[in-house]
C-alpha cells in the first residue's frame, strides 16, 4: 500500500509546466506584436499602403494571415499602429521636457533631435504618409488628435522660450510648422544605406534649428525690421 501512495514530499521538484508562465506569455505576444507593426511598416514603404497586402505582410513573417490577424483587426489598423510606434518617440521626448526644470531651448532641441530620429526610422513613412491616405473617418481622426498633440507640444516650447529668453521671439503657429514641415520631409529622402546616420541627421537638424531660434544680440535686432512695402501698409493703416 505504501508503494502506491503520492510522494507528498515538498522537496521533491514538481514537474516542468510546458504551458509558459503569464507575463512570459504576455512578453512573447508583444515581441511578435511589434515584429509584425515593424514588417508592416517595411511594406508600406516598399510598395505604398494600397499595394501592400496582409498576404505579402504574413510572407514576410513566414505566417499565415489569420496569425496577422490575432495580433490586428484590418490593414488600417496595421497602418495606425505603425503611426503611433514612430510617434511614440516624439511624444515620450515631449513628456520629458515637462517634466524638466531646463530652459525650453534646451527641451527643445531634445525633442527636436527625437522627432528627427523618429522619421528616419522605419515607421518614418506611415508617419507622414498616413494622414493622407483615405482612411476612414474615425481613423483619420485619431490620426490628426495625435498630430495636433506633437504640434501644441512644440509651440508650448516656442512659447516657454520666449518668457525664459532661451529663444528669440517668433510666430509660435508659424514656428512650429516650419518645423514639423522640415523633419518631415527626412521620410522622402533619409535611406539607411546612405553616408549619414539616422543620429547623425538628427544632430544637423538640430545645430541648424538652434542656430535659427537662439536669441540675437540687440545690435542684428535693430538691424531686423519689416521689409519696406510691410513698413509703408502699416503706415497707411496707422494714417500717419
Amino acid at each position: 500500500m505504501a508503494d502506491t501512495e503520492l510522494n507528498e514530499d515538498p522537496r521533491t521538484p514538481a514537474a516542468a509546466s510546458p504551458w509558459p508562465a503569464r507575463a512570459s506569455r504576455a512578453r512573447d505576444r508583444e515581441i511578435k506584436r511589434e515584429a509584425v507593426i515593424r514588417a508592416a511598416a517595411s511594406a508600406f514603404h516598399a510598395h505604398g499602403y494600397h499595394n501592400t497586402t496582409i498576404e505579402r505582410i504574413a510572407a514576410m513573417l513566414n505566417v499565415s494571415k489569420p496569425t496577422i490577424y490575432y495580433y490586428v483587426a484590418n490593414k488600417e489598423q496595421l497602418l495606425f499602429e505603425c503611426f503611433v510606434a514612430g510617434l511614440e518617440r516624439i511624444r515620450g521626448a515631449i513628456r520629458r521636457s515637462q517634466a524638466s526644470g531646463r530652459p525650453a531651448k534646451e527641451r527643445l532641441d531634445e525633442v527636436i533631435r527625437d522627432y528627427a530620429l523618429a522619421i528616419a526610422s522605419e515607421y518614418g513613412w506611415c508617419m507622414v504618409r498616413a494622414e493622407d491616405l483615405d482612411l476612414s473617418e474615425e481613423m483619420s481622426r485619431k490620426i490628426k488628435l495625435l498630430k495636433s498633440e506633437i504640434d501644441q507640444g512644440i509651440r508650448k516650447l516656442l512659447r516657454e522660450g520666449m518668457r525664459d529668453a532661451s529663444i528669440e521671439p517668433c510666430d509660435p503657429k508659424m514656428t512650429a510648422f516650419a518645423l514639423a514641415g522640415a523633419l518631415n520631409w527626412i521620410a522622402h529622402w533619409y535611406r539607411e544605406d546612405r553616408s549619414m546616420s539616422a543620429a547623425q541627421i538628427a544632430a544637423a537638424f538640430v545645430e541648424v534649428f538652434s542656430a535659427g531660434l537662439r536669441p540675437r544680440s540687440a545690435a542684428p535686432r535693430v538691424a531686423r525690421q519689416a521689409p519696406a512695402g510691410v513698413r509703408r501698409a502699416r503706415s497707411v493703416r496707422s494714417g500717419s
